[in-house]
């Protein structure tokens, strides 16, 4: 559990603060490295080692941050457990019971199936120059099991109301996923969000690879309202599409959870 909540105290292998607060690098995820190296493959135990080549951030428990080494860990154990590839797992327990088609575990693949959303990212190279890069194809496996997924906002809509809805985990596993850490308000796998009197509480997740899309998920405790989308611009310096970005995803969550208005699920053509 210390994996899913980010308690384990283990280095984030793209990086991260160390114990005195200056940045520690690791394998190159944003700027001209990452668009450089945005082809390379990697495997789950190279991932692993080069965190654990890394000092721990704190003794196991004793603290809260976030590591892309959890998830990938996770994905490790799930394999030893199973005696099954976790592409073939997650088939099993969740795409195929919920009929996710558009979500994929790409692996190598650097090629978005079918129609498909284009991601941007723009950011200043050597010469600091801006340049605007349609990173569209790129190779995931830098973030195995920590958002290594294609899908499209509607599968996203229904795995957070299916989830919330109880139609994947029982009762007390449920509850303990969303028990939030005190620090952050991390659960296993999940933010817990107070939105205040009247709106209450949601559960929400975003994420993105390192460059050019971005995904985000709401939904209310029993996961009959939903909010999710995808944005495909990424800016270097504002991880977003704009500065005032995350002002927008709030006011649009205050006003399907605040005001009363039935669940939104955006449509949209397949994103990573």
């Amino acid at each position: 559990m210390r994996m899913l909540r980010h308690t384990s105290g283990l280095f984030n292998y793209t990086g991260g603060l160390g114990s005195d607060g200056t940045w520690v690098p690791g394998i190159p995820a944003t700027g001209e490295d990452r668009l450089d190296n945005r082809f390379r493959s990697y495997r789950p135990e190279e991932l692993v080692r080069a965190a654990l080549s890394k000092p721990a951030r704190f003794t196991p428990g004793t603290d809260q941050r976030y590591a892309n080494t959890n998830y990938t860990l996770a994905l490790l154990l799930t394999e030893k457990v199973t005696g099954r590839s976790y592409a073939k797992e997650l088939r099993r327990r969740i795409l195929r019971p919920l009929e996710l088609k558009g979500t994929s575990v790409p692996g190598d693949r650097t090629r978005l199936p079918g129609p498909h959303a284009h991601g941007y990212y723009r950011h200043e190279d050597a010469a600091v120059r801006q340049r605007v890069v349609d990173i569209s194809r790129q190779n995931l496996s830098l973030l195995a099991g920590a958002g290594d997924l294609i899908s499209t906002t509607q599968d996203l809509h229904t795995f957070i109301a299916a989830l919330n809805g109880g139609r994947l985990l029982p009762a007390p596993l449920l509850a303990e996923m969303r028990a939030p850490h005190p620090k952050t308000g991390y659960g296993l796998g999940v933010f817990v969000q107070d939105l205040g009197p009247g709106c209450g509480t949601v559960y929400q997740h975003k994420g993105s690879p390192p460059h050019g899309y971005g995904a985000l998920m709401y939904s209310s405790p029993d996961g009959r309202t939903t909010v999710t989308g995808s944005v495909t611009w990424v800016d270097e310096a504002t991880r977003g599409p704009a500065k005032d970005f995350q002002k927008l995803v709030d006011t649009l969550v205050e006003e399907v959870f605040c005001g009363g208005r039935a669940g939104v699920a955006d449509e949209a053509e397949p994103t990573r």
